[in-house]
């Protein structure tokens, strides 16, 4: 009895299941090897956004499926309240109300506040810090001249020096709590929270039983994600992979330069969207006609180092980054036996160097491919876009920025490599539903007369910013493994002073009245 179950499992095996497993694999990868699309995974986004869409609707007296979370991107609440003011009359608002909205436009949500201070890494801007106590000089009514100037303090007639009181750090003791409950800084560097749950447990680990529904949909997509998908998209990791490793260790038998760099675009492209299906990933890429050409550096916001597979699936670049070990240092290796890569330590000061000079000598070599560079130096959370290193805009050549937008709902693309190995992210990512972005080419910049290389990277960090819809921060990335530099302690210090020791600036008129 056993053995005749032994063999129906068996048979059940061989002839039901592994022939469709296997030639759904196959068919995938004949389709990413030519570009071509079915539209089935769009098909399947599609899907998903449906099963969301009614597991958000579903609810009970127990529980809510919409995650309640002060972070959370507030302007659908916003727009509720004020359908809720509306339908009240319109007339009068609610106190309530009212401050619920007030509430929802402050910086710092689980404090209610007008911002005085900014805390930036840049030097101060004393005209916009003093807005709010600046000196009026006209006189009104019957306020004394005195009174007007110096706004109800005592001050020295000899010198017109504001004296200190302790009231003037009080704005600097709110920014700080402020800072310490939720800063602008660490929070990029952990993943973002989702105003909706998107039947992963990993995305909201205070899951509570909201109805049988919802958990039965919730049981089905754990078995379609880790025993259907998963075994498919790890079978394709791993012949993308060997195909990758195979392919490139054969480029070193082709002595000839330009056939080798024809075989290595077409490879790239090749293996690389292969790569892509191990994630079900769905790119859309929009403004094509600004795609990067060989005379220049791509540059992008970085989330993770899938940033590289999602590009490489429209076209081949020459990369630029640190020297990983592991699966990451097998990929690094093999790449640079096809083509010229530039891999580098972060902590050695003489390849910083080095770097630059190769940078220079690749840019003004038409006969090789565009290098892709992500000026933040590390992952971010994939909702701002943090300072960018100056080196790769002082290299010349045309920058062709590039925005890089991930939908979280379908899975979350940032690698928090503080947390979890490059295997553990890679296996995070092949057990979720999908992989969703959409990237923006923007068109070809160049540093403007007399512009330094600091404004320049500003300036195309703003336009990847606008383009992607995120947000745009002067703090530096390297902030995740070192402490704040000594000369930014020294600037917010100075602002103080500045601040208590301002000259208070009297035009003749208020002269006349003393």
């Amino acid at each position: 009895m056993f053995s005749t179950l032994i063999l129906f499992e068996s048979f059940i095996f061989w002839n039901i299941f592994l022939p469709p497993f296997l030639f759904g694999i196959i068919w995938t990868l004949m389709l990413a090897s030519f570009g071509t699309k079915l539209g089935l995974r769009r098909l399947y986004v599609n899907s998903l956004l449906n099963l969301f869409e009614y597991a958000g609707a579903t609810k009970d007296r127990g529980g809510s499926f919409y995650l309640e979370d002060d972070d959370s991107d507030d302007e659908d609440y916003i727009d509720i309240l004020k359908k809720e003011y509306k339908k009240n009359g319109g007339e009068h608002m609610d106190g309530n109300l009212m401050r619920k909205i007030e509430r929802k436009h402050t910086r710092h949500n689980v404090i209610s506040r007008k911002d005085n201070l900014l805390m930036v890494p840049s030097n101060p801007d004393l005209k916009s810090l003093d807005e709010n106590n600046s000196v009026d000089n006209e006189t009104n009514g019957e306020i004394s001249v005195t009174t007007k100037v110096i706004n109800n303090r005592v001050v020295s007639v000899a010198t017109f020096k504001r004296e200190f009181e302790l009231g003037d750090v009080l704005d600097y003791l709110k920014t700080g709590i402020a800072c310490i409950i939720e800063d602008e800084v660490t929070q990029r560097f952990v993943q973002a929270e989702l105003k909706t749950w998107n039947l992963m447990t990993r995305t909201n680990k205070s899951f509570v039983f909201i109805n049988w529904r919802i958990t039965c949909i919730w049981i089905f997509g754990c078995w379609v994600r880790y025993f259907l998908l998963f075994p498919a998209r790890l079978v394709v990791l791993l012949l993308g992979i060997s195909l990758l490793v195979g392919s490139c260790l054969g480029l070193t038998w082709v002595p000839h330069p330009e056939l080798r760099r024809w075989l290595y675009e077409k490879i790239s492209l090749t293996t690389f969207r292969c790569l892509s299906r191990c994630f079900s990933a769905q790119i859309d890429f929009h403004n094509v006609e600004n795609r990067p050409l060989c005379d220049g550096i791509c540059v992008a916001n970085h989330t993770s180092p899938i940033d590289v597979l999602i590009l490489s699936t429209d076209r081949p670049y020459s990369l630029v980054g640190q020297t990983h070990g592991g699966l990451m240092g097998l990929i690094q290796r093999s790449l640079s036996l096809g083509a010229s890569h530039i891999w580098f330590q972060r902590s050695e000061v003489n390849d910083r160097a080095a770097v630059s000079r190769r940078l220079r000598e690749h840019v003004e070599d038409p006969d090789k491919l565009p290098i892709l560079i992500f000026p933040e130096g590390t992952c971010i959370n994939n909702t701002s876009v943090m300072q960018f290193k100056k080196g790769s805009m002082e290299v010349g050549g045309v920058i062709y920025p590039a925005a890089i937008k991930y939908d979280a709902r379908f899975g979350d693309a940032f690698w928090n490599s503080s947390r979890f190995s490059m295997v553990q992210y890679i296996l995070m990512m092949m057990t979720s539903w999908a992989l969703v972005v959409d990237v923006w080419y923007l068109p070809p910049m160049r540093i403007g007369e007399g512009e330094n290389a600091i404004n320049f990277a500003n300036r195309v960090k703003h336009e990847i910013a606008k383009k992607g819809g995120l947000v745009d921060l002067l703090w530096d990335g390297n902030l995740k493994r070192q402490r704040v530099k000594s000369e930014w302690k020294k600037a917010q210090q100075q602002r103080f002073s500045n601040r208590i020791n301002t000259n208070i600036t009297i035009n003749e008129n208020t002269w006349k009245h003393l």
